[in-house]
């Protein structure tokens, strides 16, 4: 069962959201939360394994509740509901632990999508766009490789500058010629070995570090 916790400070906007995601047998919607204080208390008290985020919350801001949730939450993933369409917000919001976002006005289908998706670590970008908001929006990078690179086979190392690229599984396979099931494992080994929760969060690492540079 897939435990989700919805903040928004709109009553009606958490009323919509649980009446999509309650039909479905595999989703327990948790608790809800007004404001981005009582997310990360009820995210605290009832670890969920998806928060359900709105980004402008009165008090503490959705950002700065995700940061807290995902700096004391590993297994928790954070999206993002937003009616606001910003480059800058969504690459604030990644910078805080988000593992995507969504916005507010899309399909209820894409929704439910999105809940199954970030549990199974997938990405709630598209790669095209994950690669252009951070290639756009990284400071200066960090001096050396991050924690853990060092562990890296050099396949690992490939397939992490791919993803960050915004390859999928698909073309990371087409590319090195081997099955998509070996792509996952690389992955997932790579996700281990630097102590990330998700592929947008190796996106991030990868460009800030400047394991790859923008229009590389």
């Amino acid at each position: 069962m897939i435990g989700v916790l919805l903040a928004d400070d709109h009553d009606l906007v958490r009323a919509g959201l649980r009446m999509l995601l309650e039909p479905e047998p595999d989703v327990a919607v948790l608790g809800e939360a007004p404001d981005g204080a009582t997310a990360v208390e009820l995210a605290q008290a009832l670890r969920p394994d998806v928060v359900l985020m709105d980004i402008r919350m009165p008090g503490l801001d959705g950002i700065a509740a995700t940061r807290r949730i995902t700096g004391t939450l590993p297994g928790t993933r954070v999206v993002i509901l937003t009616t606001f369409d910003r480059s800058q917000l969504v690459y604030d919001a990644l910078l805080a632990g988000a593992s995507g976002f969504l916005l507010k006005d899309g399909p209820g289908d894409r929704l439910v999508a999105a809940v199954h998706a970030v549990v199974r670590g997938e990405e709630l970008l598209a790669p095209s766009i994950t690669r252009r908001l951070v290639a756009e929006f990284t400071r200066a990078g960090r001096d050396g490789p991050p924690r853990g690179y060092e562990h890296l086979t050099t396949r690992e190392a490939e397939v992490l500058e791919l993803v960050a690229r915004g390859r999928s599984n698909a073309e990371i396979a087409a590319e090195l010629v081997v099955s998509i099931q070996t792509v996952k494992t690389h992955v997932a080994r790579v996700l281990a070995k630097l102590g990330l929760r998700d592929r947008v969060q190796a996106v991030v690492l990868a460009y800030e570090h400047g394991l790859v540079r923008p229009g590389g």
